[in-house]
């Protein structure tokens, strides 16, 4: 299979990043400079306000919008301010909790991982008991100074999420101050390679309190790889510590890489083939960061110098568009419809001109839904869509049949970089899961509402529009003092009022004395309505029921 990763950085507002398997788009990163990107990000800021009904805190953190901090996201040396002692709450002593080893070592994403043996939101360890954390009111006050990263961005109105649990990436490394041990991403399940890994990391020289997990990244790394990696990130921590202590906050302490290093750094494997890189500057800044943490592949970055733009060249530009659409055609025949909401994504898989065994409907379904999987993956990928997703099958049958598709959508799950979960199919066929949202969908990057339609992605008919300006006219011609109402509206709206809704009007207009005039509003959206109401002077009559546009 050959891997290419294209960097298209050839227009300055904007840096594309695509991951191609044998010319197949299998992931997109893209980043604007006009959109702030602080997700990963450590600063030194302020609690502003504390919430106790919601156990959690505001904190400006010098960006111009307070970030967003839970209980659950607070590191237990946090806790001697409120009193406690955080040795003892990590292991549950003089609560009435032994001792367990917390066996979750670490995930992928340095961005992502809250460090330390914390329990989930509920406040329960994986054993189903409880956890004891104090009141956040007792471990903040207005004005405290706390250390925090961006681990989510805000997404419509919410703010920001952060957390006191710091991360900083490094090539096979992820360092956590807070974390006080060697840990090794699940997502090396070797358990050989897991103790070798393990075993390197303990017998280097690292700091007391100190903590780091391997990244898969890290997987059949040597020795002097490793320490070298260390090395590098224990610099970096002792900068940022002096920074910390010498800078009253808000204010910023640590910066990501942008997202050409970061992608490199998180994404690039042995089997990549090549990097191609369409601008010289960038290129340069690639090979320069591969010759210092991996000069064994820097050879592999190409510099792209073809008229010809890199992203037309290898037919991207249509798969790009095509994320765009709500339809998604399956190979061998079907689609799948992506419906994303305020509160989930819903996905439904429909069989359409899919043609298979025509006697055996089950085997039908049952090869049409493995098909959908791998692109339901894959396009949630490419979307970036997280939250809540629910996937609507074709029925089917046979529970070995349902166990299967549930095996296919884990394993097309396995490559994505956010935390995914998936339930087993429920008794109504569907299958819930969870992807991890860090920031918008790649559709909300790009686009934005309407303003014709708002977000709705319906506009009214032009009978409907006609009944409700006819609704607003009967009670126009009962507010005082009005004599000549002018209306403007669509054309087609126009259209069907001065034809369909004329003897209405006429009526109207005999009851109330009114003079009633309506004109067409060419290249106005279909929603759109002016009304214009005049005295027996000319003078403006505003109506206090109606904005003069709509």
């Amino acid at each position: 299979m050959k891997k290419e990763m294209l960097i298209n950085v050839s227009q300055a507002e904007e840096c594309r990043i695509a991951l191609l398997e044998d010319g197949i788009l299998e992931e997109l990163y893209t980043e604007r400079t006009s959109q702030n990107n602080w997700v990963g990000n450590i600063y030194k800021g302020k609690i502003v306000n504390i919430e106790p009904s919601i156990q959690a805190a505001f904190v400006d953190f010098g960006v111009g919008r307070n970030g967003f901090l839970h209980i659950s996201d607070i590191e237990p040396e946090y806790f001697r301010q409120a009193g406690y002692d955080p040795s003892e709450i990590l292991s549950g002593k003089n609560f009435g909790i032994d001792d367990e080893e917390d066996n979750n070592e670490g995930s992928e994403e340095p961005s992502n991982h809250r460090g330390g043996p914390r329990p989930p939101r509920g406040g329960k360890l994986r054993s189903g008991r409880p956890r004891f954390k104090p009141p956040i009111q007792e471990i903040f006050r207005r004005g405290d100074e706390v250390l925090v990263q961006v681990i989510k961005e805000g997404i419509g109105t919410k703010g920001p999420t952060l957390s006191t649990y710091i991360s900083i990436p490094g090539r096979y490394l992820v360092l956590m101050p807070s974390l006080g041990r060697i840990g090794v991403s699940r997502k090396i399940e070797d358990e050989t390679e897991r103790k070798k890994l393990k075993s390197m990391m303990l017998d280097m020289n690292i700091p007391k309190g100190v903590g780091f997990i391997v990244r898969t990244a890290g997987q059949e790394r040597n020795r002097k790889e490793l320490s070298r990696d260390v090395a590098y990130l224990l610099r970096l921590w002792k900068a940022l510590v002096k920074r910390i202590k010498n800078q009253p906050g808000p204010c910023d302490v640590y910066e990501e890489s942008d997202i050409m290093i970061r992608t490199i750094r998180d994404t690039f494997t042995e089997d990549i083939d090549s990097i191609i890189v369409d601008h010289p500057e960038a290129y340069n800044r690639a090979r320069d960061f591969m010759e210092m943490v991996m000069p064994k592949y820097a050879s592999r970055i190409q510099l792209y110098e073809n008229r010809e733009p890199l992203f037309f060249r290898y037919k991207l530009e249509q798969e790009i568009a095509k994320i765009h659409q709500r339809i998604v055609p399956l190979k061998g025949g079907g689609s799948i419809v992506i419906d994303p909401t305020e509160a989930l994504v819903a996905i439904d898989v429909n069989s359409g001109n899919f043609r298979g065994n025509e006697e055996n409907a089950e085997e039908n379904a049952f090869h049409l839904n493995l098909a959908a999987t791998k692109e339901i993956a894959r396009q949630l990928r490419l979307r970036d869509l997280g939250g809540v997703i629910v996937n609507d099958f074709i029925d089917m049958r046979k529970e070995s049949h349902r166990r299967k598709v549930e095996k296919s959508l884990r394993d097309a799950m396995q490559r994505d970089r956010a935390r995914t979960k998936i339930l087993r199919t429920s008794p109504f066929g569907l299958i819930e899961m969870t992807r991890q949202r860090i920031r918008p969908s790649f559709k909300r990057s790009v686009y934005e509402d309407c303003p014709c339609c708002k977000g709705r992605a319906l506009v009214k008919t032009a009978e409907s529009m006609s009944i409700e300006v006819t609704r607003i006219l009967m009670l126009a011609c009962q507010q005082q003092g009005v004599c000549k109402i002018q209306v403007r509206v669509n054309e087609n709206v126009a259209t069907y009022l001065n034809n369909r809704k004329r003897r209405e009007l006429i009526q109207l207009e005999e009851a109330s004395g009114v003079s009633i005039q309506i004109l067409n509003g060419e290249s106005q959206f279909p929603e759109f309505l002016e009304i214009d109401c005049r005295d027996k002077d000319s003078g403006l009559v505003v109506l206090p029921f109606l904005t003069q546009t709509k």
